[in-house]
């Protein structure tokens, strides 16, 4: 489906702000809350993201890169992440943050302790809490935009 954009509106900030006050600067602040208040290392925030992206098939998210302190993944990082049980570019807590990715949006029902043990093994509590709110923002927005037609209606800077 295509939301029907108003001439001159971004659509974005239309359909996340003027569509449904209420909900969308709410939304939106939780979604850049992921970015700007994250303590998680680039490589596991961007592996985790980036498998949702492409489980989504959002367009503008599978575009995207996350900048931390002048640095981004490079772009072979994604071929990475759909090969993640394979790679040998991950270590062990960026791997699990892809595991955890797939896991947390195809198979939720499926994490078991085998699953858990490897993961509290490598991240603390709050740390799987902020992923995991992560990973609830990304598979939300990045499929609302998805569905709605707003990823193709959305390009990067620069593009």
């Amino acid at each position: 489906m295509n939301i029907d954009i108003p001439e001159g509106k971004h659509p974005i900030e239309y359909v996340w702000g003027d569509m449904v006050p209420g909900i969308g600067p709410a939304a939106a602040n939780f979604s850049l809350a992921v970015y700007a208040h994250t303590t998680l290392g680039l490589e596991e925030f961007e592996a985790a993201r980036l498998r949702i992206a492409q489980i989504n098939g959002c367009l503008f998210c599978l575009d995207w890169r996350t900048e931390r302190d002048g640095r981004k993944v490079e772009e072979a990082f994604a071929g990475e992440v759909a090969e993640w049980r394979t790679t040998d570019a991950f270590d062990e807590r960026t791997r699990l943050a892809a595991e955890y990715a797939e896991r947390y949006a195809l198979d939720h029902h499926g994490l078991d302790d085998e699953f858990w043990n490897r993961m509290t093994a490598r991240y603390s509590q709050p740390e799987i809490v902020e992923l995991t709110m992560s990973l609830g923002s990304w598979l939300a927005f990045g499929r609302l935009n998805r569905v709605l037609g707003l990823d193709a209606m959305c390009v990067l800077p620069g593009h």
